[in-house]
């Protein structure tokens, strides 16, 4: 199920790998004031994502965007990536749940990784300001995106890392 919480408290949870080293020291940039990543996700226009390779197919989408109320959410889930979800500033709520809860209504997975789901009751929600760091694996169906009380822009990047990279070394 998913991880959430600081950058060090993610870290600790899993396994150290090649993948997940590569994300987790390029999240660490991101949320260091003054570095070149931090000044890059601070210069994306709002409603404008910018991929970014990072190598070993783990890849970034850097993304600034007005977060939406939490009733034009949609959830969504993956196959093949498993998502490190970071917000650099805002705040957003993300929803989580277990995919094996959720029918599925849209299927891109063969062209983008991605699966949306009908509405449906339950699951959790996190509260993610900045410097919080969120993990969804395939399992986790997750609703992110969304406005903790007014809408407001958030800067993110979200990690894309490889299922089959993400394995111990």
């Amino acid at each position: 199920m998913a991880l959430f919480g600081s950058l060090s408290t993610v870290r600790a949870q899993l396994a150290a790998s090649p993948a997940f080293d590569l994300a987790f020291d390029y999240v660490a940039r991101c949320l260091t004031p003054g570095s070149p990543e931090a000044a890059r996700i601070a210069a994306v226009p709002v409603g404008k994502t910018e991929r970014i390779e990072l190598g070993h197919e783990v890849f970034a989408l850097e993304q600034a965007y007005e977060a939406k109320p939490p009733a034009e959410g949609k959830w969504e889930a993956h196959e093949r990536f498993i998502d490190v979800q970071v917000v650099v500033s805002g705040r957003e709520l993300m929803g989580v749940i277990e995919v094996s809860a959720l029918r599925l209504t849209e299927d891109h997975r063969a062209e983008r990784d991605l699966m949306f789901f009908a509405p449906a009751e339950g699951g959790s929600t996190l509260k993610v300001g900045a410097g919080g760091v969120a993990v969804f694996f395939p399992a986790d169906g997750h609703m992110p995106s969304l406005a903790d009380g007014a809408p407001s822009v958030v800067r993110k990047t979200v990690v894309k890392v490889p299922v089959a990279s993400a394995a111990r070394a």
